[in-house]
């Protein structure tokens, strides 16, 4: 499935070129600070693709491959708040501003439409791009307050998960394969 996903992005969004890259390594967190308990969850299988000549980046994420350290909150995320059934991924589609095909280090922002839980919503984030050879990682950091999303809380648990989650993105590319 991750690779029909990845085939179809690559197919859709862009067309091979050395300036084309596909993810081969991701890591996605989210962390909410509440109350009475912080929550972190880690998913290893994003998939992204990136185009260092026009900036089109767009990533998805499989909700239900967040890893929690309780089974229990895991459950919970995927049937009670974010609906995994019925919302599956989670999508950024955008442009990012200032970035070149050139070695080293970039200080980027990126401006496009992060979809969650169904609902869309026009986004900027600042992050990092670096090119070593033939190696491209994407690293960023924002927050996403749930409410936009439309992801609720019950009023029993709102001293147990944060209104706003944080949210750290890293993806690590390779030059796609003509």
């Amino acid at each position: 499935m991750r690779t029909l996903l990845l085939a179809g992005l690559v197919c859709i969004t862009f067309t091979a070129s050395a300036q084309k890259y596909k993810s081969n390594k991701s890591y996605v967190k989210f962390f909410s600070e509440a109350t009475l308990e912080d929550i972190a969850a880690e998913n290893k299988d994003g998939v992204s693709v990136i185009d260092l000549a026009t900036g089109n980046v767009v990533f998805s994420i499989p909700i239900k491959s967040f890893e929690f350290e309780k089974s229990l909150m895991k459950e919970h995320f995927n049937e009670k708040y974010m609906e995994s059934e019925k919302y599956p991924k989670a999508v950024f589609k955008g442009v990012i501003d200032n970035v070149t095909d050139q070695a080293g280090i970039q200080k980027v922002k990126a401006k496009g439409d992060m979809t969650i839980h169904g609902v869309t919503k026009k986004m900027e984030v600042e992050g990092e791009i670096d090119k070593t050879g033939d190696t491209v990682s994407l690293k960023t950091q924002f927050k996403v307050r749930l409410e936009d999303h439309k992801v609720k809380i019950p009023k029993l648990l709102w001293q147990n998960i944060a209104e706003v989650v944080e949210v750290t993105v890293d993806f690590e590319y390779k030059p796609i394969e003509q």
